[in-house]
């Protein structure tokens, strides 16, 4: 056991959350925040399933409880979008309940959990939207197999409260949102600007790698493809 894993859990996140809040204050970060703001007409919708599993319907209500957060958070050009600044702390007093989480390779319970799906397709959305992604986290291990996935495997953006974000700056000339519809066996994420805004084509091309896979995630443009980040998964040997 590591000297680090003696120190009672709450301690550490707490050290964590003062850290990251340290950096953002020196770094001088311009975030988006909640704000009042009308209906955007303008469009990048994307759809995924969400398979039934164990803790199913939580899930959803946790999935739906961030989306109502995500919802509110305008981000104006220049500024960064955070999922947990915009989330906040997804605990049981918060109105979150236990759902699955991946950790260190293997799925277990945990308050807040199926936020991963919701931050994926936040992710995926804002790939296509072209805006400039600062921080992002892939999954470890690849817990799918090909009949069960509800994205390509590449467009995945893990989250944990206190150590993993996901973070993009608008480096578009007008404002943005995102907003989640939450129904029965399916979520639709939208990007809604202000002007008028069209999808950049993304492709995610996989490799196999010593004992897992290699995803690399390219834009396509005009003229070339642009690489934007290139993930590993261990094999889920299950």
């Amino acid at each position: 056991m590591r000297w680090q894993d003696s120190i009672p859990y709450a301690w550490r996140l707490r050290y964590q959350l003062l850290k990251r809040k340290r950096a953002d204050l020196q770094a001088g970060i311009p975030f988006a925040e909640k704000r009042q703001k009308t209906e955007y007409p303008f469009r990048i919708e994307l759809q995924q399933a969400v398979k039934r599993s164990y803790l199913y319907e939580n899930k959803l209500h946790n999935i739906r409880l961030a989306s109502e957060s995500i919802r509110q958070t305008l981000i104006r050009p220049g500024e960064l979008f955070s999922f947990w600044r915009s989330v906040g702390k997804p605990g049981a007093r918060e109105g979150f309940k236990a759902g699955r989480n991946l950790v260190n390779g293997r799925l277990q319970a945990g308050i807040g959990g199926g936020l991963c799906q919701l931050s994926g397709l936040i992710y995926h959305l804002a790939l296509l939207g072209g805006l400039e992604v600062v921080e992002r986290h892939s999954h470890s291990v690849d817990i799918y197999q090909e009949s069960e996935r509800f994205t390509p495997l590449g467009a995945d953006a893990t989250v944990a409260y206190g150590y993993k974000d996901l973070r993009f700056r608008n480096n578009l000339p007008f404002n943005i949102y995102f907003e989640v519809k939450v129904a029965a066996e399916q979520i639709t994420g939208r990007l809604c600007a202000e002007k008028e805004i069209s999808p950049e084509p993304v492709r995610f091309i996989r490799k196999p790698k010593g004992a897992g896979e290699e995803v690399k995630t390219w834009r396509e443009m005009q003229t070339c493809c642009q690489l934007l980040t290139s993930s590993f998964y261990q094999k889920n040997h299950k």
